[in-house]
């Protein structure tokens, strides 16, 4: 009963009011206070500091500055053979598996559309058509850096706004459409494998997402989809490994492959954790 009446208070609270507020905040520097709440936010949720550039919660001058924090040099190795590609993130897997005509697994009894992950884009979902997905979720105490699995060149970002329900495990089991129905930034690069997209999801009190090529991609004002393409620029190549974004604030990932692209590991399990830079999956042979 205490589990419904968390998912049905979702659709009740006001989710952009109340994440922009908190956004608010996290992103001021409010000296003792921001300190303390930091203090308590690492008692609170375990997080792991000694894996961390600066783990004094004094060091940090807001707490996006702390949620966003820097790993020491070293402590996630990237895997190097050159056929695997590596983990986007530290997170927990949530589903991962084949595209089926179409659709992607959310949870038990749960499946969206590509094309509804992807903005509407109808032949930009089709590109991934009897592909692979895989949706990570990232916990308040997880490192909240977004890694490229495998060397890309950005072809396309979709801001597709929506809503802001909270994107964990107990609400990805019961609020349909879930993945695709929160406001997401999504990026499409071409690599060796072919295309792939990468979805950041927002969620519940995530006060932003940002791309290191765009900066802050949400919150935003736009109730449209808003599309940006690099066909006629510089080539923005992000090599296997390197940082593309990062949240403010918790939330999900899901990858998106071709068909035939790649093959995940056997420990891509739900609820299995995951370590950015370890084996992801590998890639066909064509």
């Amino acid at each position: 009963m205490l589990d419904k009446l968390k998912v049905i208070a979702q659709y009740c609270f006001p989710q952009h009011g109340l994440s922009r507020l908190i956004g608010l905040f996290a992103a001021g520097a409010h000296g003792k206070v921001t300190t303390n709440v930091i203090t308590w936010f690492i008692k609170r949720y375990n997080v792991n500091m000694d894996e961390a550039k600066h783990s004094d919660p004094a060091h940090f001058q807001t707490f996006n500055d702390f949620f966003t924090r820097e790993l020491k040099e070293g402590v996630r190795p990237i895997n190097a053979d050159d056929n695997m590609l590596c983990q986007p993130v530290d997170g927990a897997v949530s589903q991962a598996g084949p595209i089926t005509q179409g659709r992607i697994v959310q949870a038990k009894g749960h499946d969206y559309s590509v094309c509804e992950l992807l903005g509407g884009d109808r032949q930009l979902a089709n590109k991934f058509e009897d592909g692979d997905f895989a949706t990570v979720y990232l916990s308040p105490r997880d490192y909240h850096r977004i890694h490229m699995p495998i060397t890309g060149t950005l072809k396309e970002m979709i801001f597709a706004p929506g809503e802001l329900f909270s994107v964990n495990p107990l609400t990805a089991q019961n609020v349909p459409n879930l993945f695709a129905r929160n406001e997401r930034a999504i990026a499409i690069f071409d690599t060796e494998v072919g295309p792939f997209a990468m979805v950041l999801v927002g969620a519940t009190i995530v006060a932003s997402i940002e791309t290191i090529w765009h900066g802050t991609v949400a919150p935003s004002k736009n109730k449209e989809i808003v599309r940006w393409t690099y066909e006629n620029q510089a080539p923005i190549v992000i090599e296997k490994g390197a940082e593309m974004g990062r949240f403010k604030l918790g939330s999900t990932i899901v990858a998106v492959f071709a068909k035939d692209a790649v093959e995940f590991v056997d420990e891509l399990q739900p609820t299995t954790p995951t370590i950015m830079g370890e084996a992801f999956a590998r890639i066909k042979t064509k």
